[in-house]
């Protein structure tokens, strides 16, 4: 039996953990915290519940299959609900929309808004449809180490279907005129890690994710996903340290092993990096031993920071949805920003998750749960007179565009940004969801899963293929494993 140290308990590191163990390889994960889940892991504080990184489930047939491969589904670990509506976006003072769920109620809003959008987005969907069937049931699977594995003759005769080449902003702006539709349209894609501008129109995948798949909550919140893959994983023999950081990589040759807990060194087969990828190669690997280096990392477009505020309410807030977007600011502006010229921006846009809106166990009786998150540019400086700053802002907008009192109802409030990411995750620049999904850092062009001067080391996680987000983790974790299994079998 082989065996495989995998650095980290995040979406990918127990995906890859868990594959590698269905095939028979004994797997130990290490884990610096005292929980597993990365960025998904949970913050409680005077009985409020809140989900500290993702807080979007979508996407849900990767949650599926992930199961499926195992023999269960998801509504095994958890239940699931579906949220309509969806969100809401607050343009201004008492104007705002709520998305409804299902694609009839869609198309009927855009009707509603702009005459003729509704069969425009009809065809925008179809279309969303097919590039989401390709991208994400066949593409991001594969390892992404050479641009022959896309050189499938079906990938090639509809390349110009994927449009890989046209802008999204240019994209959405050829079907829809109505500046009130780009929205809710656009917002996914500033969480891909670049500005509309410079993202492919291929990314339209992802409104066929939030509009036709649907926006849903498992209840307990995203945390009892993690716990569901932590319970899987253990079932298959997995064995995970807590409390442990590795502290480097020793290599001997072309092979590696890791060290923590004061110096000892444990002896393995194969490494699986999960952890930060450019602090794994900058912190943990001898110069010689690494796939690039610092000026390359220093050159990639990284995707947004945040600044995230876990808020207590004591009693139950109005106009607030389970998740609520405010575009009271101009959208193109904030982008600028996060990507263009990195600032912290003058008018930031706002976005909101009270999940007691759904699930009670998230709050106290008569009580809300209020995390409040600003994309931001990565690589700021993170102090606390900024994250005050910024809290009283956030707090005045909410309160003038939802018109009620907040400030007054704070039982206690957290916050949370670049130095914490850093301090908690080895997060390059403090970034939160990695690398942006512009052209040139897409599929083959992202950093490789392998070390290509180590053969036992591999990399999984959201600075490797396929990319940023909870499904595309997972994924990450399931195409690694692949990968390593099928190499042992060729060479068996």
């Amino acid at each position: 039996m082989k065996n495989a140290i995998v650095i980290g308990a995040g979406f990918s590191g127990l995906s890859c953990a868990t594959y590698l163990a269905k095939n028979g390889y004994q797997v130990r994960i290490i884990e610096k915290h005292n929980m597993p889940g990365g960025r998904a892991r949970v913050y409680q504080n005077k009985g409020f519940t809140f989900d500290m990184g993702p807080s979007w489930y979508w996407m849900p047939d990767v949650f599926e299959r992930f199961f499926n491969d195992f023999g269960y589904s998801a509504n095994d670990f958890y239940e699931l609900k579906r949220l309509d509506p969806s969100y809401r976006i607050f343009y201004g003072k008492d104007d705002f929309l709520d998305v409804p769920a299902g694609k009839e109620k869609m198309i009927h809003l855009f009707e509603s808004i702009e005459k003729g959008s509704g069969e425009k987005l009809h065809r925008f969907l179809e279309d969303a449809e097919y590039k989401y069937k390709v991208g994400v049931k066949d593409l991001i699977y594969k390892p992404a180490l050479s641009v022959f594995e896309f050189a499938q003759w079906s990938i090639i005769k509809d390349a110009f279907r994927l449009q890989l080449l046209k802008s999204y902003h240019k994209y959405l702006r050829d079907i829809f005129k109505e500046a009130r539709l780009y929205p809710m349209l656009e917002f996914p894609i500033i969480f891909l890690g670049a500005t509309p501008k410079k993202t492919p129109a291929l990314y339209s995948l992802m409104n066929y994710g939030d509009m036709e798949l649907g926006t849903w909550y498992p209840m307990g919140g995203m945390f009892e996903v993690v716990k569901a893959m932590e319970k899987l994983a253990i079932s298959l023999g997995v064995e995970i340290m807590y409390n442990v950081e590795a502290e480097r990589i020793e290599t001997s040759g072309n092979q590696a092993k890791v060290v923590w807990a004061g110096g000892k060194a444990y002896d393995t087969d194969l490494v699986v990096a999960s952890a930060d990828y450019h602090h794994v190669e900058q912190s943990l690997l001898p110069s010689g031993k690494r796939n690039y280096s610092e000026k390359y990392w220093n050159s990639r477009d990284m995707s947004p920071s945040s600044l995230i505020f876990y808020i207590g309410i004591n009693k139950k807030l109005k106009h607030f949805e389970h998740h609520t977007l405010f575009f009271h600011e101009d959208f193109q502006k904030h982008a600028a920003a996060i990507f263009e010229q990195p600032k912290w921006p003058e008018k930031p846009l706002i976005y909101t998750s009270v999940t007691s809106k759904t699930d009670t166990s998230a709050a106290p009786e008569g009580m809300d749960n209020l995390m409040v998150l600003i994309p931001v540019a990565s690589g700021l400086k993170d102090t606390p007179e900024i994250r005050d700053k910024y809290f009283n802002l956030v707090v005045h907008q909410l309160e003038q565009i939802t018109g009620q009192s907040i400030r007054d109802h704070i039982v206690f409030h957290k916050s949370y940004a670049h130095n914490d990411f850093e301090n908690d995750y080895h997060a390059y620049k403090g970034n939160a969801f990695g690398l942006g999904n512009t052209l040139l850092q897409t599929a083959f062009m992202k950093p490789k899963i392998v070390n290509k001067k180590i053969s036992n080391l591999f990399y999984t996680g959201q600075l490797t293929t396929p990319g940023p987000g909870v499904p595309p983790a997972i994924v990450s974790g399931k195409v690694v494993a692949d990968y390593i299994i099928s190499k042992e079998k060729k060479f068996r």
